[in-house]
């Protein structure tokens, strides 16, 4: 049993942004393909508490790299009060051929990159043929890691982005958030209303930790682009009229998301154009709409993080990374 810590993940990822897009988009066009396997999360929530739960996904992805794991994410909204990130993780690797398992993981380095990795991959997806002032700027709803990464890996597949507007309900994280990525090449504007946050560029990530929805998509402009990562900040009225792209049809489709809500509202899944493997496999096209509002939901498939973590300990195991523990599975 390898074990990869923090410190071991960040030393493979860190400079890597590249090879995780790459492990995001080949594992996207790999379940469009069938060769996934991604059982339902589990949710475990506790009594009278409706706002902290850790979620189990487990996954396994074929192909060349094979990999069985399961991430066990932790998401406790209160910890950020207390100076702590929102989530912890923590992923075991399984073989294939034996089911023996043979690494432990810090996860929540690799669930935050491959999270905005996928949002990159997406946005520049559902652009493609947009003008090109759409790829010039993002406005980023909520202040924290996750759209922090948004925001890196967001440049790296769209390097035109040079704009950059921020909303947070906490005033002083946005200013915060701002003075850690301001820099030359980039500008950064926080605004004190969200409709005018919305507004001011055609791609949008949410990365909040609203339970229930709370938002519309009134104010985006039409060809606006929405990364709604967070899964619950759009009214189902926002999702009934847009043009809708999700990971997976039948995960998003659950636990209390906008998704399951629009779903409720309408009868049916009709208002889902594709599913994004679909899409980068191009079995199924989504072009841009320049007058219409396109909305990205994924889920968060535990085959994204199953095959990060297979990168990330396949590199870190050939440099000589982590702690070994060869007498794990024996007495």
């Amino acid at each position: 049993m390898l074990i990869l810590g923090r410190r071991d993940v960040k030393a493979v990822l860190d400079g890597a942004d590249g090879a995780v897009l790459r492990t995001v988009r080949d594992t996207y066009v790999a379940h469009a393909r069938g060769e996934t396997s991604v059982p339902h999360s589990v949710f475990l929530r506790f009594p009278d508490d409706d706002r902290n739960r850790i979620i189990g996904l487990p996954a396994y992805v074929g192909g060349a790299r094979p990999v069985a794991a399961m991430k066990w994410i932790a998401s406790f909204p209160g910890n950020i009060g207390h100076g702590l990130e929102r989530a912890s993780a923590a992923i075991l690797l399984n073989r294939v051929d034996d089911g023996r398992p043979v690494a432990l993981v810090e996860g929540s380095v690799i669930s935050a990159r491959r999270t905005a990795a996928s949002a990159a991959v997406a946005a520049e997806e559902l652009t493609v043929g947009a003008p090109d002032d759409v790829r010039t700027g993002v406005t980023l709803i909520g202040c924290g890691v996750i759209n922090a990464e948004v925001l890196r890996f967001l440049r790296a597949k769209l390097p035109a982005v040079a704009d950059v507007a921020l909303f947070d309900l906490d005033a002083g994280r946005a200013r915060a958030f701002a003075d850690r990525i301001r820099r030359p090449d980039l500008r950064v504007e926080v605004h004190e209303r969200i409709d005018t946050a919305l507004a001011a560029h055609r791609i949008v990530s949410l990365a909040t930790t609203a339970g229930t929805p709370h938002l519309t998509t009134a104010a985006c402009r039409p060809g606006t682009v929405v990364l709604h990562l967070s899964l619950r900040d759009l009214a189902p009225e926002s999702i009934l009229v847009a043009t809708n792209v999700v990971d997976d049809a039948d995960h998003v489709c659950r636990a209390a998301t906008s998704c399951e809500l629009a779903e409720q509202r309408s009868g049916g899944r009709d208002f889902i154009a594709a599913e994004l493997g679909a899409v980068l496999a191009r079995r199924a096209t989504v072009p841009y709409d320049p007058h219409a509002v396109t909305v990205f939901s994924p889920f968060g498939l535990g085959i994204l993080d199953a095959a990060v973590a297979a990168h990330v300990l396949d590199t870190a195991a050939s440099r000589g990374l982590g702690t070994h523990l060869p007498d794990f599975l024996t007495d």
